[in-house]
């Protein structure tokens, strides 16, 4: 064997450490489909490797993120506090209980018009979904068919970031059940009720 095909050997390295590199670089989310044109296999080989990568990532620092078929690497959640010490930034903002509200029904329910948030909350919703773009934190993503075909919008990236979740798949599970159970008083807080 030739020297400049020990070196080739050499210089190889793993399809995961390809993609891993790829991920790295990459400016924000990427589609499968991009991993697996660049790298010359097909999209089951990538989802392969990305699952290995993603078993590799538990308890580490970085974790491996997915949204809308897209994957990128993200830092760990339970590292943000060290990050952000790190990086001199300010303590995260908090969200308003009627952000919270409105981004919980966003995330459920998505696609979603404002209208339909609205009616949910039963409160205009106007500003505290400007709010929620502006975070970056809700994206357009279309139009509804109807009267007045009504912005569709949809959680980010961002989102899950926030929140600390990998994928969407990651939400709790909504319980209809419990939101839709009658509100049982006892006798007395309602006799004070009725006395006030």
């Amino acid at each position: 064997m030739s020297d400049l095909d020990q070196t080739t050997l050499k210089n190889e390295i793993s399809l995961n450490a390809q993609i891993e590199a790829l991920l790295f670089v990459a400016p924000g989310a990427v589609n499968i489909g991009q991993l697996a044109t660049t790298l010359g296999v097909t999209n089951r080989v990538v989802e392969s490797a990305l699952e290995e990568l993603e078993q590799n990532y538990q308890n580490r620092g970085i974790r491996l993120q997915r949204f809308g078929g897209r994957v990128q690497l993200t830092s760990a959640p339970e590292a943000a506090e060290a990050i952000e010490t790190f990086l001199g930034l300010e303590a995260t903002s908090r969200l308003s209980s009627a952000a919270l509200e409105a981004l919980a029904i966003i995330a459920y329910q998505q696609p979603v018009t404002r209208p339909q948030v609205d009616a949910i909350r039963g409160v205009n919703s106007d500003g505290v979904m400007k709010n929620l773009l502006h975070k970056g934190l809700i994206q357009e993503v279309g139009r509804a068919e109807g009267p007045g075909r009504p912005i569709l919008y949809s959680t980010t990236p961002e989102f899950l970031g926030h929140f600390g979740l990998a994928s969407l798949e990651e939400l709790p599970p909504l319980n209809l059940e419990e939101l839709n159970a009658p509100i049982v008083e006892d006798e007395e807080s309602s006799t004070n009720l009725l006395k006030d």
